[in-house]
Formats: structure tokens, C-alpha cells, sequence
């Protein structure tokens, strides 16, 4: 692809966000960047969340994923179901009712402030790396396809790209993402029919023949039952719902979408049609992971292996894409690209700047000429470590959306233990001791996984976040609050007001 054409992709692409934007930035306020002014239309935000909820390393890692994994991720899909229908029925109602901006402020409602800064905390680390993870892959396919060739150096790209984010979402913030993410998901989903499609016409397919094709295939293997096996069912499946409830339920970046909507009601429809989009796109992906397999055995395409196993799995569907799909294969793929990096990057540095913002730096109770500047100042702040992560992971190997997994077991499996014991339990804390407790359980859930696989060649895999979560609620119970003290405490605070203290 000529310089010449990639700029102008590039430009038409940005422009058209810019315009977006502009109209989405009239009659703004002071909290338009946070909640959008509560009028985004349900369907449009359940369609763009397909954009939040894919991103790059989807789009490369589930298709390469398969031959090494076969079709495994399908367990993990059938688990998320599971885990939209309690964010739907249980999670979104108590969002709506406690009228939250930052998800996060129900743990001060519910136990104090330390708990809460603890886990907008966790948070904030966790869709840090997460985030500049997601960028990382995003550039790594932009640098490898266009950009090395212009030799321009990748942290120039990096720069770059969060530049042209910031320039169409720091006005009006979460109401310009709910759509443009709209507009990034549709074409998302557009790149993965081409590739099918020009997969299936080199291969001489028709539809019928093609689906034979993908469900008689070595790698369609749907189900795991191994119980050593990192990808066993109940682990994927487990590890689906939890994960599901941890990163979109407990996750500001997708669920501050859900609350720029009207009502409960309709946030519900939200949650439910974005869980059927989403699930659909993954198993969309899945069968193109076969096809692409297919496309490279059959054009004598050589892959990398050690020891059984495929090398840079993430590097295939590019590599194809960019040198045998043609021109408007690569064009596609190109947009896809930046589509699915501005769709999830942009949410997740507007939900940081928004957790920061209100959960330490308090803006909401901020006077009018002082919350532009915090949130300014803050948003500058995210894009900064974003870069410093991105710089930091830059040699990273392997299939990253296995390290993002990876990470978020350890940083949200405290988040998702604070939440399931604030919900079905009465307990309260020593809230000096709540830190203490969710880093002891991340740490802990790392020695005893080194230890299960050293001792029983038992990988916990996904299924980090259900132990870190489980020894988050077995500390917390353990520095729970007795019923003598409780009631000492009331007995105190009755009496100091009775002495007008």
C-alpha cells in the first residue's frame, strides 16, 4: 500500500470522527465528559460497545489463538452469557438507583472510603495495563503493516495515535464515544465478513460447504474436558462469567457507556443486545481462526512452532491479510485496525480519567471553574502512563490477550470480591485492613497457582480471578467487623450527638 493511500485512509478516517464529534460537543456541561447528559439511545450504545468490548487483540489473537487452543474460547463465551445476566439484572438496577457516575462510589456507599479508594485503585491499575496492553498489539499491527516502511519509530506511532483520541473525545468526552464507537464497531464487523468471504472465495467454498468445512476441521474441538488443562470447560466457562462480571460489570470504561443511557430499563436492554452482539462477533472470529489456518496449509504458508505449539499466533491474520488478501483485503484490515484501537482505547482513557477524577480528586464536589482544569490535567495524566506501559511492553511475545487475562485475574479478582461480599453479605470491615487484604489475595493467588503447577501440573489458567476473588472474601472476612464492635460504635455515635458533639 502506497504512503500516499495510507494517509489518505487515515485522514478521510479521522475526519469523519472529528465531524462526529463536533456535533456531539454542542450544548455541553460540566459532566457531559462523565455521563454523557444520560441520553444515549440504548441500541446505539449497545451496538458501539461491540467496538469497547473486541479491540485489536481480539481481532487477532482469538482467530491466531486457535491453533494452539482449537475452538476452547467458545467455553469461555457460553460462561460470559451467563455473566451479562447478572450485570443486567443485578449490577445495572443498583447503578441506576445510587445514581453513580463512578461505578466505584457504591463501595463507600456500602462500606467506607477506604474500601473505596481501594477499589477504584485496583481499577485503575488494572484498565491501565489492560488498556495500554490492547494499544500495544494495536500498534505492533500498524508499525509491522505500514508504518515501519515509512520508517517512522514506533513511539512516534504511539504518540500519534493518542493524540488523534484526545483530540475527538477531551470536549465532550463519553456522548462523542457512544458514537463514534457506534460507527468503529460497524466497521469492525465489516472487516471480519471480508476476511471470511475472501477466504472463502480463494478457497472455492460456498456457504454451505464452508461451514462443513470449519465444523469438520481438526481444530473445531468446542469442549475440553481434561481437568489439568488451563482450557478445561468448567474453567473457561467459570472463568467467563466471572470474568465478564469483573470486566464489563465492575469495569467503569464499559459500564459508564450503559449508564449514559435514560433509564434502568432501557441500560438492561443494553446490556442484554450487547451481550448477543458480542457473542456472535467472538464466534465469528473462532471460525475465521480456522479459516485463516486453512488459507496458510493451503498456500503452503510455514508457521512457526516449539515445542507442539504455534510461535506469535497474533501474527497471522496479518500477515495474510497484508499480503494475500489483496488491496482491499489490506484496506480493510487497516481500517479494522484503527477501528477496533480507537473503539476500546478511547472508553478506556475516558473511564480513567473519570474514575481518577471522582474517585480522588472529588470533582463532583468541585466549584464550575475548577472541574475543566481537574479533568484536563487528568486526562493528560492517563495518556501519559498509557505511553509509559505501551514503552514498557514493547518486546512483549506471545498471544497477548492471554497476558491481559493473565493480569486481570490478579488485579480484578480483588475488585470482584469486594463487590460479591458487599452484595450478599451484611459484614463490615476494618476498613485500615481492607489494602492489606486484596494485595494478600492477588499475591497469594500467585503462589498457589506456581505451586499447583509445580506440584500437580494443575494450571488455574482464566480461573485466577475465581481464586483471587474467593481469598479476597475469605480475608475480608476475617478482618470483618464483630457485632460488639458495631454496636459499640452506634451506642458511641448515638451519644456523642446526644451530647451535641
Amino acid at each position: 500500500m502506497s504512503p500516499l493511500l495510507l494517509f489518505i485512509i487515515i485522514l478521510f478516517y479521522f475526519s469523519i470522527l472529528m465531524v462526529i464529534s463536533q456535533i456531539a460537543s454542542r450544548h455541553v456541561h460540566d459532566t457531559t465528559f462523565f455521563d454523557g447528559d444520560r441520553a444515549s439511545p440504548w441500541f446505539l450504545v449497545a451496538f458501539g460497545m461491540i467496538g469497547s468490548g473486541i479491540s485489536a487483540v481480539s481481532l487477532v489473537s482469538i482467530p491466531g489463538n486457535v491453533g494452539n487452543n482449537n475452538l476452547y474460547y467458545f467455553q469461555f463465551i457460553l460462561g460470559t452469557i451467563v455473566g451479562y445476566l447478572f450485570i443486567a439484572f443485578i449490577l445495572t438496577p443498583i447503578y441506576y438507583r445510587l445514581k453513580l457516575v463512578s461505578i466505584y462510589t457504591y463501595l463507600n456507599i456500602r462500606f467506607g472510603n477506604v474500601t473505596y479508594k481501594t477499589g477504584s485503585l485496583f481499577f485503575l491499575v488494572s484498565q491501565s495495563f489492560g488498556a495500554a496492553l490492547r494499544l500495544l498489539l494495536s500498534i505492533k499491527i500498524l508499525q509491522y503493516a505500514f508504518f515501519d516502511k515509512l520508517h517512522i519509530p514506533y513511539f512516534v506511532t504511539i504518540i500519534v495515535v493518542l493524540i488523534l483520541i484526545w483530540l475527538y473525545t477531551n470536549k465532550s468526552g463519553i456522548k462523542t464515544i457512544v458514537w463514534t464507537d457506534a460507527l468503529q464497531s460497524l466497521f469492525l464487523i465489516t472487516v471480519i465478513v471480508i476476511s471470511i468471504l475472501t477466504i472463502k472465495n480463494s478457497l472455492g467454498f460456498s456457504l454451505s460447504e464452508m461451514a462443513k468445512t470449519i465444523i469438520h476441521h481438526p481444530y473445531a474441538k468446542v469442549f475440553d474436558w481434561d481437568f489439568h488443562s488451563g482450557s478445561n470447560f468448567f474453567k473457561q466457562f467459570i472463568s467467563g462469567l466471572l470474568i465478564t462480571v469483573a470486566l464489563v460489570g465492575l469495569d467503569q470504561s464499559m459500564m459508564q457507556k450503559t449508564l449514559t443511557v435514560r433509564n434502568a430499563r432501557d441500560a438492561k436492554k443494553n446490556v442484554l443486545t450487547f451481550s448477543f452482539f458480542i457473542a456472535f462477533a467472538q464466534t465469528m472470529f473462532l471460525g475465521l481462526g480456522i479459516l485463516i489456518y486453512l488459507y496458510a496449509e493451503k498456500h503452503g504458508i510455514s508457521l512457526t512452532a516449539q515445542n507442539g505449539k504455534f510461535v506469535n499466533t497474533d501474527d497471522l491474520y496479518p500477515l495474510l491479510t497484508l499480503n494475500y488478501f489483496g488491496k482491499i483485503g489490506a484496506i480493510a484490515f487497516l481500517i479494522g485496525v484503527i477501528a477496533s484501537t480507537f473503539a476500546s482505547i478511547d472508553s478506556c482513557i475516558a473511564a480513567l480519567t473519570t474514575a481518577f477524577s471522582y474517585d480522588f480528586m472529588d470533582i463532583d464536589n468541585r466549584p464550575h471553574e475548577a472541574r475543566k482544569k481537574i479533568k484536563n490535567s487528568v486526562l493528560l495524566g492517563v495518556n501519559i502512563v498509557m505511553f509509559l506501559i505501551v514503552m514498557s511492553f514493547w518486546n512483549s511475545k506471545g498471544a497477548i490477550i492471554n497476558t491481559i487475562f493473565k493480569i486481570a485475574g490478579y488485579t480484578y479478582g480483588p475488585i470482584l470480591g469486594l463487590y460479591l461480599t458487599g452484595l450478599f453479605s451484611k459484614i463490615k470491615f476494618k476498613e485500615k485492613w481492607v489494602p492489606v487484604a486484596c494485595v494478600s489475595a492477588a499475591f497469594f493467588t500467585w503462589i498457589l497457582n506456581g505451586f499447583f503447577i509445580r506440584s500437580f501440573h494443575f494450571d488455574f489458567g482464566f480461573m485466577n480471578i475465581f481464586v483471587n476473588a474467593l481469598l479476597t472474601i475469605l480475608f475480608l472476612f476475617i478482618i470483618r467487623k464483630k457485632s460488639n464492635d458495631i454496636t459499640r460504635k452506634i451506642y458511641n455515635q448515638a451519644h456523642f450527638r446526644s451530647q451535641g458533639i
